[in-house]
């Protein structure tokens, strides 16, 4: 990495004694310890996990009744999980599912703390995000797409039985026509989410496999090139991002399971914003049917 030293740079300071010293935890990252100043001991860390705080608030601005942010990563997974299969299910059944899912992440975190082992805790997390996200995409593609729906004679039927009005055929199309551009529109954020997320942990992955090199690299690159590679820290930012992409989703799915897709709608302008769900605004065409789709 010499044929980096025309770039201007900080030398990285020499290792010191830390004010929180010593290392009590069981994991310890790539990143060098209080490198930067004695009282953080992994300073990216701490920097990049600002990233969680913001979009947390973020979240609990625009949606005040949903999740809150201070729970961990199981007990969210959790939450979302009884989320995906509670929904139109009897009493019963949701209390059956509320209890398990106590009772399972009342163990996991016994468990965790007893064995000491973070693969554990990894593996955990992963099993329960992969159940989560399949059952929500089945639910998507089944609420969404029109051909997995009643056909038109058992639509009319069901809507008869429950004392619904019968849309006409006109009306019929559009409801087609409009769920199928949310469809779409929430598959390229289910990918999206999903690359960014998977791609934050093969860097993350990268980060403890090659730490002895990457260390080297960083102190002859210098300062501040060398946070660029600091992999914990990029982990942080793409996870950060690809879980928030996959609550925003979450969010959005449940407005369409109640039939709320024209009170609601996905903002999202560019790829690299964040997305938002918003109420959508009250202005309708001349058959009352409010002019945005999605």
């Amino acid at each position: 990495m010499s044929h980096w030293a025309f770039l201007p740079h900080i030398p990285y300071p020499a290792a010191k004694t830390g004010y929180w010293s010593p290392v009590t935890s069981t994991l310890n990252w790539c990143e060098e310890d209080y490198y930067a100043t004695i009282y953080s001991a992994e300073i990216v860390n701490a920097l990049t996990n600002l990233m969680f705080v913001w979009l947390g608030v973020k979240g609990l601005i625009s949606y005040p009744m949903q999740l809150v942010d201070e729970l961990s990563m199981i007990y969210t997974t959790c939450l979302m999980c009884y989320a995906s299969f509670s929904y139109a299910r009897p009493t019963g059944v949701r209390v059956f599912l509320g209890i398990f899912l106590t009772g399972l992440a009342v163990f996991i975190t016994l468990y965790y703390h007893y064995l000491q082992d973070p693969v554990f805790h990894q593996n955990a997390y992963a099993i329960l995000t992969t159940i989560v996200i399949l059952r929500s995409m089945y639910t998507m593609e089944k609420t969404l797409r029109p051909k997995w729906r009643y056909t038109r004679e058992e639509d009319r039927l069901e809507r008869e039985k429950k004392g619904l009005p019968i849309p006409t055929k006109e009306r019929q199309h559009y409801e087609n026509e409009r769920d199928l551009k949310i469809l779409n529109t929430m598959w390229f954020m289910v990918i999206y989410g999903i690359s960014v997320f998977l791609g934050g942990f093969f860097i993350w992955t990268l980060d403890n496999v090659f730490c002895t090199r990457l260390r080297g690299w960083r102190r002859a690159v210098g300062l501040p090139w060398g946070i660029l590679l600091e992999g914990h820290g990029w982990w942080h930012l793409m996870t950060g991002l690809g879980a928030y992409m996959y609550i925003i989703w979450g969010i959005w799915l449940r407005h369409c399971l109640n039939n709320r897709q024209e009170e609601y709608y996905l903002s999202w302008s560019r790829f690299w914003n964040f997305p938002e769900i918003l109420r959508t605004p009250p202005a309708t065409n001349g058959n009352g049917w409010t002019k945005k789709l999605t």
